[in-house]
């Protein structure tokens, strides 16, 4: 079983990765599934049920609308964000849905889209199922997904048993573990970013990967450019967040002191705050390696652009391997899914995914650099998910911006020591997933406990 670090990073739109990336990716794959079965022309209806933090918080994170968006045809990566709220609206106001391929059947948003608020499926808190139902109301097809985080879907096959995308692709330096990935850069003499390049190519050559990547990196800048030229004062949804990057941008741009020995870090709030604003209105954004903790990593890389002298697109390319191999520990070992281990299975493993990236970027070792990775998330364990009005909105945008100042201290902690440290990256990632294993249900993105309960929502 591989994972290549377009896995880890791929474009999308938010609010969120598991709530509005997933179940759109599901719902497109059902769709598809009834074309390639020969049902499609049989389909007079197809009806959804989200379970657990998807039906708990689905309304805020537009899981119903991504259903509706997936089952059209539309896929993450392409759909288009300016029309999206209104392919979606006709849907609803006609009462006539196009399935992928073409095909209109009878839709009612109400009866066809179920949200169980107090009900989960057994092997994931992110459970939907999906019906195709045929004039006589007989069921055509049935199928049930998990999202489980990232934006990654399984079906109810792989469900509660790797929970990984499955892919036999052998690579060169297979590894599971921090331990394993250390062991191999010590044998071969090879930086992180140089394992992860070996084993890319098991998928791509050289020139491709670096087109991807610089395009994930081109995504990520004009994401922070929309972020901070937006019009709209508010953030849409009951909240009424002030949008704050347009107004940070133009009192830095007009106030900026070089003198200021910490000036960086106004700029990588900013950078992050853009980026999580733009992921809260339904923008277009990277996963990185989820939607709620979206600005960590195009933070702090923006942060090196901008302010670390002899910053190129080689060092970008850098960055994002190292920190696409910090996160594959994270997919194989615990989780990146805030229902399942709470924020600092998103937030915590992000903020170590910038500073292992970071850290290689600035001369790193690996054992810097796994060093690094291990403070981001060590110093997040026990961070719960409790978004207010389950928007990814309070507290998750200036989670990000904090989050990305510590990837930083952290990054310059490690690069100041020589490697060695008592708790290692792979004990921490275990103990970030027993904490979550631990953790009250309430606090794993169920907007039923924390901040959620105690912040009155208007």
């Amino acid at each position: 079983m591989a994972l290549s670090a377009l896995d880890m990073f791929s474009v999308g739109i938010g609010p969120s990765s598991s709530h509005t990336v997933g179940p759109m990716r599901a719902a497109v794959q059902f769709a598809e599934g009834l074309r390639e079965a020969g049902l499609l022309d049989s389909v007079d209806r197809v009806q959804v049920e989200l379970f657990g933090s998807l039906g708990a918080t689905g309304h805020g994170h537009g899981s119903d609308k991504a259903v509706i968006l997936g089952l059209q045809g539309n896929r993450p990566e392409t759909v288009d964000t300016a029309t999206a709220d209104d392919q979606v609206r006709v849907a609803s106001q006609t009462g006539r849905l196009v399935l992928a391929g073409g095909r209109a059947i009878h839709f009612s948003r109400a009866d066809d889209v179920v949200m169980h608020r107090r009900r989960s499926l057994p092997a994931h808190p992110n459970g939907m199922v999906f019906r195709a139902l045929g004039p006589a109301t007989e069921l055509l097809r049935e199928r049930t997904y998990y999202s489980v985080g990232g934006g990654f879907v399984v079906d109810e096959h792989a469900a509660g048993v790797d929970k990984i995308v499955e892919d036999s692709t052998p690579v060169r330096y297979p590894f599971t573990t921090g331990a394993e990935l250390l062991a191999i850069c010590r044998r071969e003499n090879l930086r992180i970013s140089d394992v992860m390049l070996a084993n890319e190519l098991s998928w791509r050559t050289e020139a491709e990967l670096r087109a991807e990547l610089l395009h994930i990196w081109a995504v990520m800048k004009e994401c922070v450019h929309n972020g901070c030229t937006r019009t709209e004062k508010v953030l849409p949804g009951g909240l009424r967040v002030p949008r704050r990057a347009p107004k940070l941008l133009a009192a830095l741009e007009a106030t900026d002191d070089e003198t200021d020995p910490i000036r960086a870090m106004d700029w990588v709030n900013l950078f992050a705050l853009a980026v999580n604003e733009e992921n809260a209105s339904g923008g277009r954004i990277v996963t990185a390696p989820t939607n709620g903790a979206a600005g960590i990593v195009p933070a702090v890389l923006h942060y090196y652009d901008k302010f670390i002298p002899g910053a190129d697109d080689d060092g970008v390319v850098r960055f994002l391997l190292t920190a696409a191999a910090v996160g594959i520990l994270f997919k194989e070992n615990a989780s990146i899914s805030g229902a399942e281990v709470g924020c600092q299975g998103e937030v915590g493993s992000a903020c170590a995914m910038a500073a292992g990236g970071l850290c290689e970027v600035l001369g790193g070792s690996p054992e810097q650099v796994e060093n690094a990775a291990e403070i981001g998330i060590e110093h997040n364990l026990g961070l719960t998910c409790d978004p207010v009005g389950g928007l990814v909105q309070i507290p998750c945008i200036e989670r990000n911006a904090m989050a990305s100042n510590k990837a930083i201290n952290a990054a310059r902690i490690a690069i100041r020591g020589d490697g060695s440290h008592k708790v290692s990256l792979d004990k921490a990632i275990k103990t970030m997933r027993e904490t979550g294993a631990d953790m009250k249900i309430k606090y794993k993105e169920t907007s039923r406990g924390g901040l959620a309960v105690n912040v009155i929502e208007c």
